[in-house]
């Protein structure tokens, strides 16, 4: 699994820019720099130094280099950065310097693996890199920070030393029956396993690991010409949706997405609810404007306020009571016919003026409340703490039904594997390839 040859990439993103970094790891990175940077120099750890960039006689650019001497290093490892001008032409060049000087291209994510596999950081730590840099909220990022700095190690790590005492505890009871009974021990143990098991449980939170880092999903619907998609273009700050009077215009789901208090949503104009004069391509639009209020984390409800309501307006109405929803009764800046009171905790709102927005966006906001805030925040995670849970559960099941306390003990095994999974205490050489497969280049 591991190598010990020297690797390089770029470690910017390609294109243009005001700089770009060219990393190399591994025991030839201080030879790299003596064969490239030119004075050559006594190179002391963690200083930048001024030079250029040669190779073969010609000037490749401008730079500044540094090296990073193990094991204070991303990797461990003695790490080489060069600093040159952004664009495309001076990477490259240096790069191809490095490759012909036997360095190898660094795979998708090298560097980071190596940083696990020399112990740097745990495989959660190691995810939390990438989920950091995929980031397209402040939740999200939050989140990976917080794993970043070891909050999902500690929490996991703790669960493993209170499984690791069931186990000793249970341990002693079979290697001491004459200190410690069988059903003392199955009591404790059944005790302690349940309680572990609804820790894990509740630090599972798969709708706010989702919504942090993939966003709230919040559907507008109402029937047609209610004003959905004027208010969908005064959400997302430009026309996203054509908007005119004639009925049916938007036949299918239009998105936009928006960052609301760091929470990424994607606000999504359906078709307009109707059956009678609609043609097969509106119907079919239709269809999707059901599903998609059927998979929605917030359904906003859109009336027109100028108008009474209609019999298409009570069928959505009782067809979204049950789901989380905000009713909205737009065109709230002209002469209203809709009484607010008739309604749950309305919001008036004006596309055309903006009035009410901000109100919507913060309602909005409160049903991602809490997202990316719970222990476990990757669905990797979740879902082997949900496996430990279960094991630990049917050992505690076990010992309540008067199994032998050595049966349970093969169900806190199971539990006591799956946690060394997250951490990767326990996992193979195919997981770390596909996790680390999914990383940039350079990082």
């Amino acid at each position: 699994m591991y190598t010990s040859d020297t690797i390089a990439a770029l470690a910017t993103a390609p294109g243009e820019g005001g700089i770009a970094i060219v990393r190399v790891s591994g025991p030839r990175a201080e030879e790299m720099l003596n064969r490239l940077i030119m004075p050559v120099q006594l190179w002391e750890s963690h200083k930048m130094y001024y030079g250029h960039a040669v190779y073969n006689g010609e000037t490749l650019d401008e730079c500044m280099s540094v090296l990073f001497r193990a094991p204070r290093s991303y990797t461990r490892e003695d790490v080489a950065e060069i600093h040159l001008h952004g664009g495309s032409w001076a990477a490259k060049s240096v790069l191809d310097a490095l490759f012909s000087l036997g360095v190898r291209e660094a795979d998708p994510g090298e560097f980071t693996k190596r940083a696990f596999l020399n112990g740097r950081i745990d495989l959660s730590r190691a995810e939390a890199v990438m989920a950091l840099i995929s980031a397209e909220g402040g939740r999200a990022a939050r989140a990976a920070i917080r794993q970043l700095e070891g909050g999902v190690s500690g929490f996991i790590k703790q669960a493993q030393e209170e499984l690791i005492g069931l186990l000793s505890g249970a341990a002693a009871a079979i290697d001491y029956p004459e200190e410690i009974t069988m059903e003392e021990a199955a009591a404790d143990l059944e005790a302690g396993a349940r309680r572990l098991g609804d820790k894990l449980d509740a630090a599972c939170d798969e709708r706010g690991a989702r919504i942090a880092e993939q966003g709230l999903e919040a559907v507008l619907c109402g029937r047609p010409n209610v004003g959905k998609s004027s208010l969908l273009n005064a959400l997302a700050r430009q026309e996203r949706a054509i908007v005119t009077d004639i009925p049916g215009t938007t036949r299918d789901i239009i998105r936009a997405d928006v960052l609301i208090d760091g929470l990424r949503v994607h606000f999504a104009d359906t078709a307009g609810l109707r059956d009678e004069g609609a043609d097969v391509i509106e119907r079919i639009g239709v269809n999707r404007a059901r599903q998609a209020i059927a998979g929605a984390d917030v359904v906003i409800v859109v009336l027109n306020a100028a108008e009474a309501l209609t019999d298409e307006d009570r069928q959505l109405l009782e067809e979204t009571k049950n789901a989380p929803r905000i009713v909205v009764l737009n065109q709230c800046d002209r002469v209203m016919k809709l009484n607010p009171t008739d309604f749950d905790r309305p919001l008036l709102l004006s596309a055309k003026t903006g009035q009410g927005l901000n109100d919507l966006e913060q309602r909005v906001a409160f049903f991602g409340a809490g997202a990316g805030e719970s222990a476990l925040t990757h669905q990797r995670h979740i879902r082997l703490a949900r496996e430990a849970a279960q094991a630990l559960h049917r050992a505690a099941d076990a010992c309540a039904n008067g199994a032998p306390v050595d049966l349970a003990v093969i169900d806190l095994q199971d539990a006591l594997a799956a946690l060394g999974r997250v951490t990767g205490d326990q996992v193979d050489e195919k997981l770390i390839d596909d996790i680390f497969s999914r990383f940039c280049v350079g990082k």
